[in-house]
């Protein structure tokens, strides 16, 4: 639909609800990259969102509940920001490496999402492990693909899932490492692409030779 309709036409009471549930998450967005976790509370929140703390309770039962779906949520909407990012006829190296840019590219469109996932480990735990989880099937489903269709070296489902963890764990330290600085977050160095291709298709060291 078009923007000039969605302007002029009244929004249905569905649609009003869902716009101010989007308001409230990107509110807690905002608060909790700026203050944590600990000091985000329903006043700072529905302040930063506009709207009335008793709105709040319409949409949520509490604060915990607002905090244990805003890092799912978030990586909703960077799985879908990544995956339209990611070109159809690339090489299965390829996708991989245009995965790892996109997530860098979404770091500057979100930059609450570091802090938000950091600290969701122990003021949401439940949140954070279900991301986890989500991140890391998704990924491995991903390799197996393409190793079915031969893209990729022989590994095992349990080598798979150690590769998985290794690459998750190598975006998140060259993120603190290159994005984020003092300022805010920054467009990563080029060097950090042309090496993390490098890595993904060519390894690191050369075979010992006999």
């Amino acid at each position: 639909m078009c923007a000039s309709v969605i302007a002029t036409r009244k929004l249905s009471r569905a649609e009003r609800n869902e716009e101010t549930r989007a308001k409230l998450f990107a509110a807690a967005a905002k608060i909790v990259g700026d203050y944590g976790y600990a000091e985000a509370s329903i006043a700072r929140i529905t302040a930063e969102a506009g709207v009335a703390q008793g709105t709040f309770y319409n949409h949520f039962s509490n604060r915990q509940e607002l905090l244990d779906r805003l890092l799912p949520t978030i990586g909703e909407d960077m799985l879908a920001f990544i995956e339209a990012r990611v070109p159809a006829s690339a090489s299965e190296a390829e996708k991989d490496i245009a995965r790892c840019a996109a997530f860098f590219d979404f770091l500057q469109i979100c930059p609450e999402y570091l802090r938000i996932l950091n600290e969701a480990e122990f003021f949401a735990p439940t949140a954070y492990q279900e991301l986890m989880t989500t991140l890391s099937r998704g990924y491995l489903r991903v390799l197996q693909r393409a190793r079915r269709r031969g893209a990729l070296l022989p590994y095992s489902d349990e080598e798979l899932e150690v590769i998985v963890q290794t690459l998750l764990g190598a975006r998140a330290y060259l993120s603190r490492r290159f994005a984020y600085s003092e300022h805010g977050v920054r467009a990563i160095p080029e060097q950090v692409m042309t090496a993390y291709a490098r890595l993904v298709t060519e390894g690191v060291f050369r075979p010992v030779k006999e």
